[in-house]
């Protein structure tokens, strides 16, 4: 249709140039075609639960993108303890556990990404091992022991 020649191509493609042209049309389109603005409802209380989740780094120069590269979820850990070291345990064939601090951490302690990259599960500054463990749990069963 916006592609024809014809009159009705022709003010299809102005309106595109129009809605493009602005902040608001361009985020909208951006966001639509990116699929950035697709959220999945999987409870929690983080907002990025149920996102896809940033290309998130860590100081040393690792990159989300890179951790997920094998196909596998990942735990980023960005609290100084490495608090969830020990509850990633048991997932390694299916998760990979990365940690340290992060250039933007976005204000969280740790971070699951499920192999998607859509964001399963997101602690705060002090991430609670339990909930850690029920997210992992539900998205990628038990742990092998």
């Amino acid at each position: 249709m916006a592609t024809r020649p014809d009159p009705h191509g022709q003010a299809v493609q102005g309106l595109i140039r129009d809605l493009t042209g602005t902040r608001d049309g361009t985020t909208y389109a951006f966001e639509k075609l990116s699929g950035s603005s697709i959220h999945y409802e999987l409870g929690g209380e983080q907002s990025l639960v149920g996102r896809n989740a940033p290309d998130l780094r860590l100081e040393d120069g690792t990159r989300l993108g890179d951790l997920m590269q094998d196909g596998r979820g990942v735990a980023l850990d960005f609290s100084a303890d490495r608090r969830l070291r020990g509850s990633a345990t048991g997932w390694e064939s299916r998760m990979r556990y990365a940690a340290g601090p992060a250039r933007n951490d976005l204000g969280l302690g740790a971070v699951l990404i499920r192999p998607d990259g859509v964001v399963a599960w997101a602690g705060d500054r002090a991430p609670d091992r339990e909930a850690f463990e029920r997210a992992a749990r539900q998205w990628f069963g038990s742990p092998e022991i």
